[in-house]
């Protein structure tokens, strides 16, 4: 009995260990994809590392039997517990800073000194000075003697890690909002606990645990499973820093990335040490059996998180939001594309060409007083015709009707849901038949009205995005300063990076200066949230279409060269500038006048662009500047 009790510890605390050393290594590639910029998450990152190395050797050599292949990895173990010290000093010396204390310059040559040491017995290590020989029949594991250097790593790793901890506690006293400072006691608690449950203590205890072999195997389970929930509370804790995302999408990561790889591969390997049961009681090879086990294992255990993830997510992360939460999750299912949209009209084109008999129809859009084609089937001969003002006319003159004519085909108006406005038109062409019959005519307005359908709801979802592009800098703005105060409140009162995105921004200004005398890029264009634009408004009566045409005029203007204007050499961009934009001109007629080729022209113009960006993001730099109390320069 007690041998079973003996072997089911054993097994359980190598499970730990191989879990733990997983787990870490998965938080450890987070901390490298998404949070490598901030201090504390690097700090973290090689506390994860070393906590990996050291869990991962012991596991290891766990499963060894050969006296040189084990010896190897114990000693690779320590190489994880002999940085550890310093990576705690130096995580929470990025700690205190984060709260409002950087370092005067004793914390950071500490933490420099405590790498040189690591450094220093790390060089030790292949040697018998720091660790002595391999007992390979020690109980109740094999092991690495004790020398009197080990008591002196003893003693710099205790007093190291008390150093450490002093400082994370000065650092969560500095904190004041409740969620962070209730996030720096999970921080501080498994610091501790992974601190503690990371040395290899039977190096010191090698006496008890041979003589208590039960109790020692119990008592290392369960500080492997403190070890491992403490360095899940740290990498929680942790998360938050140095991001400016809100609480829920970074708690929302980071459940769903230990979903994916620690929680599976976790029951994967408690899962794997019954495969030699299941062989025997199933007569086959344990060699066959383990794939199979872990292939199963691992396609059910993803299927059933990923069912219950959304479950979980509702329960322990939005709280009361989750109706808004699973609105927003569900929104891309819902969405209508404009692909979505042509998919859906080319299907309603095809029933009216089969109910029909007809072989051409399409659907056109009134979009800025002008008619355009959204979607063409069957003969494709109308690209070659000018039918927006003709179609138009057309349509002006038929009032009352609800089905006219038009050449060769059929037209029929389509009106938005309220029935007074014309978004568009579908067409097909006649056939040999005379005029329609009743239930002809109904099914063609049945068809229309789902094609009106689409078309307005397209349109409103595309007003609907416009309009939160606007608001996207002012709410990256507010969720900077959000995230900057977690930990410091005075962070409220600094500099946050404020300017936009280059690349973003040189997309709004392509797209405003399509429409610069008026057009849903123009009048919904993101660049309202600018200071720039936001200071103009009270010279233009508040209107934003107006504020941001002097704007963009006056970032045109500050490409503009000094001297007589001429149409080559340096005044070519300002010329394509003007006329293109400013003037309306066609692209033929400002390639002839430029006197080059259309694709040089659209090559010239992305660098026009691209220059009237770049002065207007120096523009909002000198009116945050302002804004702030600073000199511009």
């Amino acid at each position: 009995m007690d041998d079973l009790v003996l072997r089911s510890l054993e097994t359980i605390n190598r499970i730990f260990e191989a879990g733990i050393a997983i787990t870490a290594l998965s938080l450890f590639l987070r901390s490298l994809t998404f949070n490598l910029r901030d201090r504390i998450s690097r700090a973290f990152a090689v506390i994860l590392a070393c906590v990996m190395i050291s869990f991962l050797g012991e596991a290891v050599a766990g499963v060894l039997n050969q006296p040189g292949s084990l010896e190897i990895w114990l000693r690779l173990q320590w190489m994880g517990t002999l940085f550890l010290p310093a990576a705690y000093l130096h995580f929470s010396d990025a700690l205190l800073e984060t709260t409002g204390r950087p370092s005067r310059g004793r914390r950071r040559w500490a933490v420099r000194f405590s790498y040189f040491i690591s450094a220093a017995f790390a060089l030790l290590l292949p040697t018998t000075l720091f660790l002595g020989p391999l007992a390979p029949d020690g109980q109740p594991v094999p092991h690495l003697s004790l020398t009197p250097l080990s008591w002196g790593f003893t003693l710099y790793y205790v007093v190291t890690m008390l150093m450490a901890f002093s400082v994370m506690y000065r650092a969560r006293q500095r904190t004041v909002l409740t969620a962070s400072r209730r996030r720096m006691t999970y921080l501080f608690a498994g610091s501790l606990a992974v601190a503690v449950g990371s040395y290899p203590f039977l190096l010191l205890m090698t006496d008890a645990a041979a003589a208590v072999p039960i109790l020692f195997f119990l008592s290392a389970s369960i500080a492997n499973v403190f070890v491992f929930y403490a360095m899940v509370a740290m990498a929680y804790a942790t998360a938050f820093f140095g991001v400016p995302w809100p609480d829920r999408v970074v708690k929302s990561r980071l459940f769903r990335w230990l979903l994916r790889g620690p929680v599976t591969v976790f029951i994967v390997l408690a899962l794997m040490p019954w495969a030699d049961d299941i062989g025997r009681i199933l007569q086959i090879q344990e060699g066959v059996v383990m794939p199979i086990l872990v292939g199963l294992s691992m396609l059910l255990v993803s299927h059933t998180l990923t069912l219950a993830a959304p479950v979980l997510e509702k329960w322990l992360i939005f709280g009361g939001a989750e109706e808004d939460m699973q609105f927003l999750q569900e929104l891309p299912e819902r969405f209508l594309t404009d692909a979505d949209m042509r998919q859906f009209l080319e299907a309603v084109l095809a029933a009216v060409l089969d109910r029909f008999q007809s072989k051409a129809a399409f659907v056109v859009a009134l979009h800025q007083g002008e008619m355009q084609t959204v979607v063409e089937v069957g003969s494709r001969n109308l690209r070659d015709k000018d039918k927006s003002k003709d179609l138009l006319q057309v349509a002006n003159r038929q009032d009352g009707q609800r089905v006219f004519t038009w050449g060769a085909y059929r037209l029929l108006p389509l009106l938005s849901n309220n029935g007074e406005e014309m978004i568009g038109m579908l067409g097909v062409q006649r056939g040999r038949k005379g005029e329609l019959s009743d239930e002809q005519l109904r099914a063609l307005e049945t068809l229309g009205q789902r094609a009106a359908q689409a078309l307005e709801d397209r349109q409103q979802q595309a007003e609907l995005l416009r309009s939160m592009q606007s608001l996207t800098p002012r709410m990256e703005v507010i969720q900077r300063l959000r995230a900057a105060a977690r930990y410091d409140q005075a962070e409220v009162l600094s500099e946050v990076e404020q300017l936009p995105k280059y690349q973003d921004l040189v997309k709004w200004v392509r797209d405003a200066l399509t429409h610069y005398w008026g057009g849903p890029k123009l009048t919904q264009s993101p660049l309202r949230g600018l200071q720039v634009v936001q200071s103009a408004l009270d010279e233009h009566e508040g209107n934003p279409s107006l504020a941001v045409r002097t704007i963009l005029k006056a970032a045109i203007e500050r490409n503009r060269p000094e001297g007589e204007p001429r149409l080559n050499g340096e005044w070519m961009l300002y010329n394509l500038l003007e006329m293109k934009f400013m003037q309306g001109r066609k692209v033929r007629e400002v390639a002839m006048r430029l006197a080059m080729s259309e694709a040089d022209l659209y090559r010239k113009q992305r660098v026009a662009i691209e220059s009237v960006a770049r002065s207007l993001l120096e523009m909002e730099k000198d009116t945050l500047a302002v804004k702030n109390g600073k000199e511009t320069h």
